[in-house]
């Protein structure tokens, strides 16, 4: 009688183990993705869209995963976040804690947020203009409708983008003056109207400019990219990889991967891609600053082998 008992208790168990297997597989057979392999769609600021599709094209020839990029200003790509249009996004900057409890509120997902590059503002000009500085103190005051000197426009990709969220965080203004300020859709088009308009001055991320694409060089090379002087200092400094790593550039931003799939998928191995050994080489590589440095490997030798002809 006993031994009948424990041979039903084992039962039980047993159906309980196959069940609870059974349902393990059903939930991942429900995503389209494991953390290597699959589909998946990353959501991508588009001031900095050059650097996350070298990691995209590099990421693809090492798995078996296919990622779409869809390039949208940061105003959309939270937006597509909170509302769950998107479980993947790449922001040039961190989630408030307010945006992190709206995340979990709405969806009840905790994002993964994986830091991976420190990044720039650039501001561009036309090579006919002679000079290749621009003092921050003078963009605020031209933005708030004053006349300066060197500045006949300010051209912008997006108005909702990170790149005017920046300037305006860092130059310290709330209100901006419509006059001679001016916006596209797209980095692309700004560089194209600088290069052929005189006078304009744009800004973008200045991964376009260290990469851009091969349409956008020839009129990339017609384009200068300004030193900046910040506010209150006293210097110039160019957006050069050793000046964002020293921290001396007025207009550097970090860049985060926000992982919101809520399970272990490709938005959790594309971002440890990134931050890891390969694709910190892919960022110092592009011009921009890797969050942690790559190592070098150094081979030494015990024996030195001379050999004659």
């Amino acid at each position: 009688m006993k031994k009948n008992k424990i041979n039903k208790k084992h039962f039980v168990f047993l159906m309980l183990g196959m069940l609870a297997i059974l349902f393990a597989c059903k939930q991942d057979a429900s995503n389209p993705d494991s953390i290597l392999e699959g589909k998946a769609t990353v959501h991508v600021d588009e001031s900095i869209f050059p650097i996350v599709e070298d990691e995209q094209m590099v990421f693809e020839t090492q798995y078996k995963a296919k990622l779409t990029l869809v390039s949208k200003s940061e105003n959309e790509v939270l937006n597509d976040l909170f509302d769950g249009k998107a479980t993947i996004g790449v922001l040039t900057r961190n989630l408030t804690e307010a945006e992190k409890s709206n995340i979990l509120s709405k969806r009840k997902i905790t994002p993964k947020i994986t830091p991976i590059a420190l990044d720039g503002v650039a501001f561009i000009s036309n090579k006919s203009i002679q000079d290749t500085l621009i003092n921050l103190e003078d963009v605020a005051k031209f933005m708030n409708g004053a006349e300066v000197k060197g500045i006949k426009g300010l051209v912008f990709d997006n108005l909702n983008s990170s790149v005017y969220k920046t300037l305006l965080s860092v130059a310290g203004l709330k209100n901006v003056a419509q006059k001679n300020v001016f916006s596209f859709k797209t980095s692309k088009e700004v560089i194209n109207y600088v290069a052929e308009n005189d006078g304009m001055i744009g800004v973008v991320g200045i991964n376009w400019m260290f990469q851009p694409t091969l349409d956008l060089q020839s009129n990339v090379d017609k384009l200068n990219i300004m030193s900046v002087k910040g506010i209150g200092k006293s210097e110039y400094v160019y957006p050069s990889q050793d000046n964002l790593a020293k921290g001396i550039y007025p207009l550097a931003r970090d860049l985060y991967i926000i992982n919101c799939q809520g399970y272990s998928g490709l938005g959790m191995g594309f971002a440890s891609f990134v931050a890891g050994e390969r694709g910190q080489r892919i960022i110092l590589k592009s011009g921009l600053v890797p969050e942690n440095f790559p190592s070098r490997k150094i081979v030494t030798r015990t024996n030195i082998v001379n050999i004659k002809n």
